[in-house]
C-alpha cells in the first residue's frame, strides 16, 4: 500500500450499481402536474385497528371461582360451628362432677361406629318449684341406645316412681338416686338395676331447656290424642283467673310448639279427658320432644345458624361428651332409619307412697331395648306395663 493511502474508499455521492429503491404505490406520493421534485417517502402510513368484538362470557372459569368461594365459606362455618360448640361442650363437661364421670364405663371404639348407652337425666329447677322438698329429683329418667351397624335409635323411658335398691340406701324410687348422689348415684342405680353399661351421661335443665328450643325455632310434636292437663304453671298473672282456668290443652295431631309450651307438654301428669293416662304415658310425652328436638337440632336451618347458637345450645346440659361425640351421634340420629320407642312400668305396690313394682315384662323390654330380642308391646289394657312401641 502506498504510503498516505487510506484503507478504505470514500464515494462522494454517485449512483450505485443495481436498481433504485422504490416505496410501494399505496405509500408514493402522488406526482402533481408542474412537480418535477423527485418523489420523497411519506413514511409507514397509520396502520387499521381491527375492530375489537367480545366474545362469549367464560362460564367454565366463572363457575370454578363459584366454586372456590363456596369451598372457602363452607370451611369457615366449618371452623366457626365447631369452635362455638367445642367451647360450649368444654363448659357442659366442668359441670360434671368427677364422681360422675368415673361411674360410667368407657364407650368402645367411635359413636359413628359402634353401639352405645347415653343416660338422659331431667331436672326441674323452675322457680314456681323450689318450695318442694324434692325439687331436686330427676323429673325423668331415660335411656338412649344407638346402633349405626342396625340403623336404630332406641329409648327406654324409666318411670320415676320405679322401687328399686339405691346402692348404699336401700330401697327407694329410683329419681331420688339423683337427689341423694347426684348424677353419680343415678348412674350406678340405673346400672344396678337394668344390667345396662351407661357409656355417657347428660344432665338437661328443663328450665332452661325452653331456651333451647326457642333459640332452634321450636320444635314440631304429633299429639296422639286431646289434653286437658291438670292445673299447673299457671299462665295468667292474678289468682282469681288462674281459679277460672281449667288446665293446659293440646289439639291432636302435629302442631308446633315454643319452649314454654313443649316443656308444659312433656310434664303433663294427668289429661282429664283421659283417665287412663298414667306417668308412664308423661314419660312418652317426654320422648316426643327430645326426638322433636334431636330431629330439629339436626335440620339444614339449625346448622346454618350454629356459629351463632351452638355455646347456647349447651348452657343447659352438663354431661361428658366432646364436641367430637355430639357430632358423632347427631350423624347417627340423621342417618338412622329405625327409632324404638320402649318404656318400663310395673304394678303399683301396697307400701304406700306411689311406688311401682317392677312386672315380668321388665326384662324382656331391657333385652329388646338393647337389640337381644324382638320388642312386644305392653300387655292389653295396662297402663303401667312395661314394653316397647
Amino acid at each position: 500500500m502506498a504510503q498516505g493511502e487510506k484503507p478504505y474508499r470514500v464515494y462522494r455521492g454517485g449512483r450505485v450499481k443495481g436498481r433504485v429503491p422504490t416505496l410501494p404505490k399505496p405509500e408514493r406520493a402522488p406526482a402533481r402536474d408542474g412537480d418535477r421534485k423527485p418523489l420523497r417517502f411519506l413514511g409507514p402510513g397509520p396502520k387499521k385497528q381491527a375492530p375489537t368484538t367480545k366474545g362469549p362470557p367464560n362460564w367454565r372459569r366463572r363457575l370454578l371461582i363459584g366454586l372456590v368461594l363456596l369451598f372457602v365459606l363452607l370451611v369457615v362455618w366449618l371452623v366457626a360451628s365447631y369452635l362455638a360448640l367445642r367451647s360450649g361442650a368444654k363448659d357442659a363437661n366442668k359441670r360434671l362432677a368427677p364422681s360422675a364421670k368415673a361411674a360410667l364405663v368407657p364407650q368402645s371404639g367411635l359413636i359413628l361406629s359402634h353401639p352405645s348407652v347415653t343416660l338422659l337425666l331431667g331436672t326441674d329447677h323452675s322457680s314456681r318449684i323450689r318450695e318442694r322438698s324434692g325439687f331436686r329429683r330427676s323429673d325423668s329418667m331415660m335411656l338412649l341406645r344407638t346402633d349405626p351397624g342396625k340403623g336404630r335409635l332406641n329409648y327406654l323411658s324409666l318411670p320415676r316412681d320405679l322401687r328399686v335398691n339405691v346402692p348404699g340406701h336401700g330401697f327407694d324410687k329410683i329419681n331420688s338416686a339423683f337427689q341423694i348422689g347426684g348424677a353419680s348415684l343415678a348412674i350406678r342405680t340405673v346400672r344396678g338395676f337394668t344390667d345396662v353399661e351407661v357409656n355417657h351421661v347428660v344432665v338437661v335443665d328443663f328450665d332452661a331447656f325452653t331456651k333451647v328450643i326457642d333459640k332452634v325455632g321450636g320444635v314440631t310434636v304429633n299429639v296422639p290424642a286431646p289434653i286437658l292437663s291438670n292445673k299447673f304453671d299457671c299462665p295468667y298473672a292474678t289468682q282469681a283467673r288462674c281459679d277460672r282456668w281449667q288446665g293446659w290443652r293440646f289439639a291432636k295431631g302435629k302442631q308446633h310448639m315454643d319452649g314454654r309450651r313443649a316443656r308444659v307438654y312433656s310434664r303433663i301428669r294427668e289429661n282429664k279427658l283421659d283417665p287412663r293416662e298414667t306417668d308412664i304415658t308423661r314419660g312418652e310425652r317426654q320422648q316426643e320432644v327430645i326426638q322433636a328436638l334431636l330431629s330439629r337440632m339436626t335440620s339444614p336451618s339449625v346448622l346454618v345458624k350454629l356459629p351463632f347458637i351452638g355455646d347456647d345450645i349447651m348452657r343447659p346440659l352438663t354431661m361428658d361428651l366432646s364436641a367430637g361425640q355430639l357430632i358423632q351421634l347427631a350423624l347417627v340420629k340423621k342417618r338412622s332409619g329405625h327409632e324404638l320407642h320402649c318404656r318400663l312400668g310395673g304394678t303399683p305396690s301396697g307400701f304406700g307412697g306411689g311406688y311401682l313394682v317392677a312386672d315380668e315384662e321388665t326384662r324382656r323390654t331391657i333385652a329388646a331395648f338393647m337389640g337381644e330380642s324382638a320388642p312386644q308391646p305392653p300387655l292389653p289394657g295396662s297402663a303401667f306395663g312395661s314394653g316397647c312401641l
